[in-house]
């Protein structure tokens, strides 16, 4: 059975979640709470305790209790990666007007904080696994992050892999100081001659570590999903390997599946 304090953050939950108390908006007093709900300041302190570890509301030390805005959505579906591929030849001026962050978020370019950062490495067991090369093999490492330019959460977090001696062949690919790059990784093995034939996707969910909590932003409780993408080009050979860690409250994975008429 529940207990008070659950039951009654249960029904301010339900009062969030159904715009009846809007993002921004202040709770009453914990006093008033109390009367209202008919139960100790304590107990009210222990319901209000809940929606604060779930994210649902912020606590101003001085002023009060506030609903929070929540942070945007991401939509992510399969057929962002044909979308991709079909600006990747397109003109530059095309390529800077949007990315696939604002694709899976519809916001702007003017509403993100984009930033990369570059290092060469060598493949471990399981990256040369995926990539089907030596043990050793150097590496390109890319970490990604974009934020909100109104929040410090970034929407995920990517690490890509590809092999160094193949990006190699464009000297720009090497150096993170060309990122945000128009039109994303695709435009950029198009640089050397790359087309992709086909990209594959396994998801996972599990807890966040510490680091990924706060870089994410994540409450307590809340899952990460792990999406650990592999982008094949037309001769077969896999060219990136990127590993995405994304909210699991506030990431929608959608899949189309489009299938032959009889």
């Amino acid at each position: 059975m529940a207990k008070k304090y659950e039951r009654i953050a249960d029904e301010l939950r339900q009062h969030i979640r159904a715009g009846q108390l809007k993002p921004g908006e202040r709770l009453p007093a914990e006093t008033t709470l109390a009367k209202q709900y008919r139960t100790s300041v304590p107990t009210m302190r222990d319901a209000l305790g809940e929606l604060l570890a779930e994210g649902l509301i912020d606590k101003r030390h001085g002023v009060g209790n506030f609903v929070r805005k929540p942070p945007p959505r991401v939509e992510r579906t399969n057929e962002r990666h044909q979308w991709e591929k079909d600006r990747a030849r397109a003109a530059q001026n095309e390529r800077e007007q949007t990315g696939a962050t604002e694709h899976d978020t519809g916001l702007t370019v003017s509403d993100l904080v984009f930033k990369a950062r570059y290092r060469e490495t060598k493949a471990d067991e399981d990256l040369a696994a995926a990539f089907a090369v030596p043990v050793g093999t150097r590496l390109l490492e890319r970490v990604y992050r974009t934020y909100p330019r109104d929040g410090d959460a970034a929407f995920s977090l990517v690490c890509s892999h590809l092999v160094h001696d193949v990006v190699a062949a464009n000297p720009d690919l090497l150096d993170e100081s060309n990122e945000p790059w128009p039109g994303g990784t695709q435009s950029q093995l198009h640089t050397i001659g790359i087309e992709l034939d086909h990209i594959v996707e396994r998801i996972t969910a599990r807890p966040p570590t510490s680091e990924e909590a706060e870089e994410l932003g994540l409450q307590k409780g809340v899952s990460v999903i792990v999406l650990r993408k592999i982008s094949i080009d037309t001769e077969g050979r896999v060219v990136d390997v990127s590993d995405v860690i994304m909210p699991g409250d506030r990431t929608e994975l959608v899949f189309t599946t489009r299938l032959d008429r009889w």
